[in-house]
């Protein structure tokens, strides 16, 4: 990948930012996940500018969502930096035109700085409430657990198989503004279907890639089915939607008392 333009079906965030310049690539195009709280789908346009590299986004209405080939073919591009608009590249060209263009930027002059995803306890539990700042942080140990996780709530590709393989008791993911084909609320319905309540969060009342401004400030869009029976509701806190989930795991949990009359 080095030298090379990226579409990659990430949000604009720090996070994949980081991963784009550690490829050794030459510009980058990411998707701006419904802007969001703090401008955070898209920070990583001036952190990349920093160095040198150009780079832009597009509009998550205009192509879904962790789907690269799909947001070369059908994007349109939102946002630019100052490295990027040096190239001709501006906001409402198709994401393949930018490309082409991005192809005569100069090399970013510099290395990233340090930027480090992470995972918090929020909760002892049980069931344990870990916030966790992308998908790539979650570990084996997380099963049983209420992950509070600042990855989208996409299918890379769309492929079922890359939806989350951890059996946790919860799941909470950031909307990246829904966009196109509705993407970023498409591991909902799957993840229901392996018994587990997921939801996500309106993606402007907490920072995407960011797994503690989910858990403070994350009110919820979209729920599936599990959650729903649950008693969640769009409106929700994170905080109050984890507590639900834990009364009704401590139900499960409890012993079952014989019926009167019974021994």
């Amino acid at each position: 990948m080095a030298g090379r333009v990226l579409v990659a079906g990430s949000h604009g965030g720090v996070i994949a930012a980081q991963y784009g310049a550690l490829a050794g690539a030459r510009a980058l195009i990411l998707n701006d996940a419904g802007i969001g709280r703090d401008r955070a789908g898209v920070a990583g346009l001036d952190w990349l500018d920093a160095i040198g590299m150009a780079a832009a986004t597009v509009d998550c209405m205009s192509a879904r969502i962790a789907d690269g080939r799909d947001m070369l073919a059908r994007g349109v591009i939102s946002y630019v930096n100052a490295s990027a608009a040096r190239c001709g590249v501006a906001a409402g060209q198709a994401c393949a035109d930018a490309a082409a263009r991005l192809g005569r930027a100069p090399l970013p002059h510099g290395k990233p700085a340090p930027f480090a995803e992470n995972r918090w306890r929020m909760a002892e539990g049980p069931p344990e409430v870990w916030a966790i700042d992308s998908l790539g942080k979650v570990q084996p140990e997380d099963a049983g657990r209420i992950l509070v996780i600042g990855s989208h709530g996409a299918l890379l590709g769309g492929r079922r198989e890359s939806a989350l393989q951890i059996a946790a008791v919860a799941v909470v993911l950031n909307d990246a503004g829904v966009g196109a084909d509705r993407a970023g609320i498409a591991h909902l319905p799957v993840l229901g279907e392996g018994g587990i309540a997921a939801t996500t969060v309106d993606c402007m009342s907490a920072r995407i890639g960011d797994g503690r401004s989910m858990w403070e400030s994350g009110v919820l869009s979209y729920l599936n089915d599990v959650a729903e029976r649950l008693g969640a509701r769009r409106g929700e806190r994170v905080q109050d939607f984890a507590a639900r989930v834990t009364v009704a795991h401590a139900k499960r949990r409890a012993p079952k008392r014989d019926a009167p009359g019974q021994s």
